[in-house]
């Protein structure tokens, strides 16, 4: 159990930490970032500067600035700061420490704030162990995690504490907080005579994604493998930050949001008619290990559920897409895979057969189900004739262009449409031909 954060360490401590480490801001004045819930006028900085939080969750991607912000936190507040993570502590230790802030605040009348790490890998009774001692305030809980609270923690404890999202850094950010580490001679790297290239910045920056954290750690690699020349100069290349970052983490966790937000914004592309977002969503889920299967589905059921009749061959594309998956494998599916999305994000479009089908569930679920009219009843098993099942029923193909009006529904929603062919496509020649036949 650590209890304190140390906002001093001896120098030689210091340099044995990675940069990252370093350089965490100790006042929310050396803060970057988060404007949206940490500039003055905001009630998550308020809380802070008068020491009066209350029990948060801080939700947001690697690197930008959850633990930061707990340990701010931990060197502004009078109240004893606890921390655990979430991967190695157990119930036992959880209880221990609750039951030792119950007494502090019994006895002493003294906050404590429990700062808990990644605590999405709480399992559910460890969470539930939080609740009472969170609830009667024997503990302020600080959670940080990179998943969705409101998927992987408890509803009692959301309910009890204030969600804070925090957001990736922009390029701006993560550019000032590379030369605050090459300019703090104290705890940076500016006790190196460093020249790094436009180039080697905007590379670093876009391979991190928003990460600070993997930034500067590339940065420390670069700076101290690196040979100075003859005057004492390192010079930081684009060759050294590929050296230094070789490759671009893609963050996605396949039973998390990321999932879930990068499927929704890949079957939004296709529907919005973006082939080019389309295919980059597909990419970045393929890149990141996804079930190529699980993709295909959702190109069949958009192909069925926003192309439609407007193109009825976009379901075949994207059916031939699935089977050809199965015996092809990756990563040549790949290339019938794009096939597949760009043609159904280039089709016209038309919910009509989905919001026909929505309509007529509604109606069944709202209201008294029909029955089958007499002349449409089954009347090839024996007896059907004396019931007069079939009688009346006229043949389609009997008569000319192999339609004949009659009727299919009986009682008040016999003449109900639900099924309006869109202006789109194909389905212009359908809505011609079902409007002659309707009249």
């Amino acid at each position: 159990m650590e209890l304190l954060f140390c906002a001093k360490q001896s120098s030689e401590t210091l340099f044995s930490m990675p940069l990252a480490v370093r350089m965490r801001p100790m006042t929310m004045d050396e803060f970057v970032g988060q404007a949206h819930i940490l500039s003055k006028d905001k009630l998550l900085r308020r809380a802070i500067d008068a020491d009066r939080i209350t029990s948060l969750i801080l939700y947001g991607p690697p690197g930008c600035g959850k633990t930061t912000l707990s340990q701010i936190i931990a060197n502004t507040t009078k109240a004893v700061f606890g921390q655990l993570n979430a991967v190695t502590s157990g119930v036992a230790e959880i209880r221990k420490f609750l039951a030792d802030a119950k007494e502090r605040k019994k006895f002493q009348q003294q906050k404590t704030i429990l700062l808990i790490e990644e605590i999405h890998r709480f399992s559910k009774p460890q969470q539930d162990a939080l609740l009472p001692d969170v609830e009667h305030g024997n503990i302020v809980l600080i959670g940080t995690t990179t998943a969705n609270p409101f998927f992987t923690i408890s509803s009692p404890l959301i309910s009890r504490s204030q969600v804070f999202e925090l957001n990736p850094l922009s390029i701006e950010e993560l550019k000032t907080i590379l030369n605050n580490s090459l300019q703090n001679a104290e705890r940076g790297l500016g006790q190196y005579q460093v020249e790094i290239s436009p180039e080697a910045v905007e590379h670093l920056i876009s391979i991190c994604d928003g990460d600070a954290r993997r930034m500067l750690t590339a940065l420390e690699i670069g700076v101290i493998t690196t040979l100075p020349d003859d005057e004492g100069i390192i010079h930081f290349t684009l060759k050294t930050a590929e050296e230094s970052i070789q490759k671009k983490a893609v963050v996605y966790d396949q039973k998390g949001d990321s999932h879930y937000d990068t499927i929704s914004a890949f079957i939004k592309s296709m529907r919005g008619s973006n082939p080019d977002a389309a295919l980059y969503w597909m990419a970045k889920m393929l890149c990141a290990g996804e079930d190529p299967r699980f993709i295909v589905r959702r190109m069949v059921i958009c192909a069925s559920e926003d192309v439609g009749n407007a193109d009825p061959h976009a379901l075949l594309v994207a059916h031939a897409a699935a089977q050809s998956l199965e015996y092809v494998g990756l990563p040549e599916a790949e290339i019938i895979m794009a096939q597949a999305v760009t043609y159904i994000a280039s089709a016209p479009k038309s919910n009509a057969s989905y919001m026909g089908i929505k309509e007529a569930k509604n109606d069944i679920s709202m209201g008294r189900t029909m029955d089958v009219p007499i002349h449409l009843k089954d009347a090839h098993y024996p007896g059907a004739k004396v019931l007069g099942h079939g009688e009346g029923y006229k043949y389609s193909h009997d008569y000319e262009g192999h339609f004949v009006k009659q009727g299919y529904m009986v009682g008040q929603k016999s003449q109900k449409i639900y099924y309006h062919p869109s202006d789109q496509g194909y389905e212009v020649k359908i809505k011609e031909r079902l409007k002659k036949w309707r009249e």
